[in-house]
């Protein structure tokens, strides 16, 4: 049985597309709750490895004092969990802002990064925390991309390799978020481009999320890009897998599990991407454990160390109900145990 990569849970669950001002908005689920619903799953003997964070509010404050941090570890590992990677609040209401924008907006983009790193490196001194990235993406939209692709794709580069500067003095690399409502990341075709200009491959990467990249295929927001047409074949389901997966898998260093059902979804102030299913949802697209396999070929080589369970914007009861956790617990050790190594 294969002891690696270890596996973790996604604690922003409990806060994307919670605690908005639209009718009907839910709340966020507190960091406390989240951590108790983790460690309270078990599948077989087998539990949880660790938790990946959101760096703000109502989980971190990105500017918690040095003491509160460690207050947080030591709970985190009291838990008897680890901590991975870490989101940093790149988006605008956050710390940072847009990744295209004016020069300040993109100065609050490497702010944002800076003080994930700081995080970081609190965690990992206190022992917590021993492998992870730092997730980012564009935080603009394509409809803004659009309107002028070319520039805007090297305004993003151009940040990202101002953020890629800082991490690698703190020792950490960055994972941008392959999704199809983030600008100049919304084809698998243009977050090739994107991480081709970016040029640091050292230092930044991409992180492949199965219900996001799930959609790539299908072309939703560039149908330009599309392997797929609804209705397709097995046959030619696995040769696009292949074609995404072969151009996207050198980048990726960080990865999450997931399941899609082919349709999009968005709440509170998140736009509309890759609806996330349960992990035995009888409308999800994939196979989950297959698909995985085509993006932890040669993982390790590529220095992954742990891989994440990412369900959003799924309603509170669901999210309450340890029962979930446990499926989808069962779902990444079967996923571990295909393609997993010691």
């Amino acid at each position: 049985m294969a002891d690696s990569p270890k596996l973790h849970n996604a604690m922003w669950p409990g806060l994307v597309g919670k605690g908005g001002d639209e009718e009907g908005a839910e709340p966020p689920i507190s960091l406390d709750r989240m951590l108790e619903l983790t460690a309270n799953a078990e599948v077989d003997g087998q539990k949880y490895d660790g938790v990946d964070l959101f760096l703000f509010h109502p989980h971190t404050d990105p500017d918690a004092s040095e003491d509160d941090l460690k207050a947080m570890a030591d709970k985190i590992a009291g838990h008897g969990l680890a901590i991975g990677s870490l989101v940093a609040p790149i988006w605008p209401g956050t710390v940072g802002d847009s990744a295209m924008g004016d020069a300040e907006a993109r100065k609050k983009f490497v702010l944002a990064v800076e003080k994930a790193c700081r995080i970081g490196k609190i965690f990992n001194d206190h022992g917590v925390r021993q492998y992870g990235v730092i997730r980012i993406d564009s935080a603009d939209s394509p409809e803004n991309w659009s309107d002028d692709s070319e520039a805007n794709t090297k305004l993003i580069a151009q940040t990202f390799r101002e953020a890629a500067a800082v991490a690698a003095d703190n020792g950490e690399r960055l994972a941008a978020e392959g999704e199809i409502c983030w600008a100049g990341m919304h084809s698998w075709k243009n977050m090739v481009n994107l991480l081709e200009e970016v040029g640091m491959p050292e230092t930044v990467g991409f992180q492949a999320d199965m219900a996001h990249s799930y959609l790539y295929l299908l072309g939703y927001n560039a149908p330009e890009d599309a392997l797929l047409k609804d209705g397709y074949s097995d046959e030619e389901f696995h040769a696009a897998y292949t074609t995404m997966t072969d151009a996207l898998r050198p980048w990726t260093i960080d990865f999450h599990v997931a399941q899609n059902d082919g349709s999009v979804h968005g709440t509170g102030s998140h736009d509309k991407t890759g609806k996330h299913c349960q992990a035995d949802d009888p409308n999800g697209r994939m196979d989950i454990t297959s698909a995985a396999g085509y993006w932890l070929k040669d993982a390790a080589d590529r220095g992954i160390k742990h891989i994440c369970w990412d369900g959003c914007m799924f309603p509170n009861e669901v999210l309450e109900t340890q029962q979930t956790w446990n499926t989808i617990l069962g779902a990444m050790i079967k996923v571990r145990d295909a393609h997993g190594w010691d």
